[in-house]
């Protein structure tokens, strides 16, 4: 029979939870307080039917819009054809975790800042820039001795006999 072509067709493991992370919904998942603008990924909870989103926003990562009850609105990009579209897609908490993609950015403004200040008392100014990490620097070997390795000579008179 041909495969089906149904809403959550090929998501036996896309869905399935994951390794010793069966059974209840801990607590924190419904405790989270998700705020409009904030980034938050979708993951899909397999046992919670209500609320689930299709499987191609699984795995994205959007920003809050719509903040009721029970549900979060999430803004998505999806690419259809040539060009890229926002979508809006209504979520359960369930299937929401607050993103990280942020994290990097806020500790490295903080480290910024911080440079900055220690840089102003010193009376210099310097760059917050991200520099390329450039070559490793060369170094001496110390210690080594040169060996000359002279090759034995093949004779084909004795390799037909068996050996030497």
């Amino acid at each position: 029979m041909p495969a089906g072509h149904g809403l959550r067709s090929r998501t036996r493991d896309l869905f399935a939870r994951g390794f010793r992370k069966k059974g209840y919904i801990p607590l924190s998942t419904y405790l989270k307080t998700y705020r409009t603008g904030q980034y938050v990924d979708v993951k899909v909870n397999g046992a919670v039917h209500k609320g689930m989103p299709h499987k191609f926003y699984h795995g994205r990562t959007g920003r809050v819009w719509n903040v009721t009850k029970r549900a979060i609105g999430v803004e998505i990009n999806k690419q259809v054809g040539n060009r890229i579209i926002r979508k809006r897609i209504q979520v359960r908490v369930e299937h929401v975790q607050p993103s990280r993609c942020e994290e990097e950015l806020k500790a490295r403004k903080v480290r910024n800042d911080e440079m900055k200040a220690a840089a102003k008392a010193r009376g210099e100014v310097i760059s917050k820039k991200r520099q390329p990490e450039g070559p490793k620097p060369g170094f001496m070997v110390e210690g080594a001795s040169l060996e000359t390795v002279t090759p034995i000579p093949y004779d084909v008179v004795n390799d037909l006999k068996g050996g030497y």
